[in-house]
């Protein structure tokens, strides 16, 4: 008798793949018919693992997606398991091909063009500056590390004060404190990078107020960060807030009057940030800021692509979102490039790629050894493999821009910015950059938040989704049992509206998201 048919154990998803994704736990001795014939499988495939469709020769491309993984490093058979034991990441020639599946641009929403969408919209704050926030934190943001301790001291007295209960519309006193800020070049490289991404956190939409808190030897000086970073005055409603109020542990006579004047400041700003209310605001107004991280085998065959249709559906109503992580872009960038808008924009992106080959050389490391032994365990057997899941994420409109890390992002569309692809450094960057709401997609259950940008997280397999219910807001896994990619697309869509309004996030209920600050170094520390 035969078999059941491969789509009811496991995912083909392309008919040219010689690969298939397992969609559950299978054991040995399973068998599945597929083009005919029945293909028995010798050991145990783990959810999310792949398995042979057919005889695979060493030397000879794995493929997934519909584009190459890896190369099989010794001969496999039809049903064996394939992965890090037969696949080897060879490089291989791509063709950047730019520009040349360039999709058009959006037909503008809410208008009688055909293809138009309706406008939607959310309950936002508009800053009166061009910044549209989707929470409203003041921020107390440490110039080093030397001065973290007194930053937190100072969020953590107004906490215990109770002093916001008689402010609702105040999200919360959150410090930015970090590890850095001293021991590197004076105006270097590493110095205008943390300047930039500082200054990304106090600008931020979701940011109404702040005060700088340093020591007063520091490399990272508060007044180099405020004259090469424009820090002055942020409105607040009608009522504008002075210029920074810095305050330095060494002139305020040690960490306790510093925490005293840092408390009495916060006390002064409370009224003024609790007089912003939230006011109804276009989707356009949002910044999705996205990423991958404890990816499995299934991450670029649910969540990914399901997140891609809510970038989508957010690009289409004007907004932007930002694809991060340009190590888990390599091998896949080539996919980018056809859909670049300029052959500039192209090139932007290449020559990230390159300069990652030339870093990583630089300490001896292979940047096609990304994949982590979580998300080995999870089926990721390449950096190709991981990367074409995670490109996923941006969806299939056109790349408008690529930025630097932790650089403001102003194009409207699919924007890549330059970031690491360790979670919280690359998200530190993309919410510095200015996404107002994260999607953060996880197949082996990352627990990430960021404050002050709410972050959705979202499972690419139900066990995970069940086993982790009070860290996961969204299940994709429902894709593998039939529900279209599309759907949940949508559904990521509606929330991200719905916490860009006040919704709160696991994340946030659990109260995570203070600790996860954590700018890039590029440089030595001297």
């Amino acid at each position: 008798m035969p078999g059941p048919a491969l789509s009811q154990v496991a995912v083909h998803l392309r008919p040219e793949d010689n690969t298939a994704v397992a969609a559950r736990s299978l054991p040995a001795g399973a068998s599945f018919e597929h083009k005919g014939v029945t293909l028995t499988l010798p050991q145990r495939i783990a959810l999310g693992h792949k398995i042979a469709l057919r005889r695979i020769n060493k030397g000879e491309a794995v493929t997934k997606y519909g584009q190459i993984i890896g190369f099989a490093s010794q001969d496999i058979e039809a049903g064996e398991w394939v992965h890090v034991h037969n696949v080897s990441a060879a490089a291989f020639e791509r063709d950047y091909a730019f520009c040349r599946d360039c999709p058009p641009p959006p037909i503008p929403p809410g208008t009688d063009i055909p293809g138009s969408v309706p406008v939607r919209y959310w309950m936002g704050y508009d800053r009166g500056d061009g910044r549209y926030g989707t929470r409203n934190y003041i921020a107390v943001i440490s110039t080093v590390n030397c001065s973290a301790s007194t930053s937190k001291y100072i969020s953590e007295r107004v906490r215990a004060a109770d002093l916001l209960r008689h402010y609702p519309n105040v999200d919360g006193v959150v410090a930015i404190t970090h590890k850095g800020g001293c021991a590197m070049q004076y105006d270097g490289a590493d110095h205008h990078q943390l300047d930039r991404t500082l200054a990304g956190f106090a600008k931020h939409p979701n940011v109404a107020a702040y005060i700088l808190v340093g020591l007063g030897c520091e490399t990272g000086q508060a007044i180099h960060l405020i004259e090469h970073q424009g820090l002055g005055c942020l409105p607040l409603s009608t009522k504008p807030q002075a210029a920074p109020l810095v305050l330095t542990i060494q002139e305020c006579g040690g960490i306790r009057k510093t925490v005293e004047a840092g408390v009495r400041a916060i006390a002064e700003l409370l009224p003024r940030v609790n007089d912003v209310k939230r006011t109804r605001l276009s989707a356009d107004k949002i910044v999705l800021g996205t990423n991958c991280g404890g990816s499995d085998g299934n991450s670029g065959v649910t969540a990914n692509p399901a997140l891609g249709v809510a970038s989508d559906l957010l690009v289409a109503q004007g907004g932007t979102s930002i694809l991060g992580e340009t190590p888990e872009i390599y091998g896949a960038e080539h996919l980018l490039t056809r859909r670049a808008v300029s052959r500039t924009v192209g090139e932007k992106l290449v020559e990230r790629i390159k300069w990652w080959e030339w870093y990583t050389g630089l300490f001896g490391a292979e940047i096609n050894n990304n994949p982590s032994p979580g998300n080995k365990a999870g089926g990721l057997t390449t950096i190709y493999e991981k990367s074409l899941g995670a490109i996923a994420k941006g969806g299939s409109t056109a790349l408008v821009d690529v930025v630097g890390y932790a650089e403001p992002v102003k194009a409207k569309g699919l924007v890549v910015m330059d970031t690491p692809g360790y979670d919280p450094v690359s998200m530190t960057g993309i919410v510095a950059g200015g996404a107002n709401v994260l999607v953060f997609t996880t197949g082996r259950g990352s627990v990430f938040g960021c404050k002050p940008a709410p972050s959705i997280k979202v499972a690419t397999n139900t066990p995970l989704y069940e086993h982790m219910i009070d860290d996961m807001d969204i299940n994709a896994g429902v894709i593998l049992d039939g529900t279209p990619v599309e759907e949940v697309g949508r559904q990521i869509f509606e929330e991200i509206l719905a916490v860009a309004s006040g919704k709160k996030t696991k994340s946030e209920l659990n109260g995570v998201g203070e600790e996860e600050f954590a700018p890039w170094s590029i440089g030595p520390t001297l």
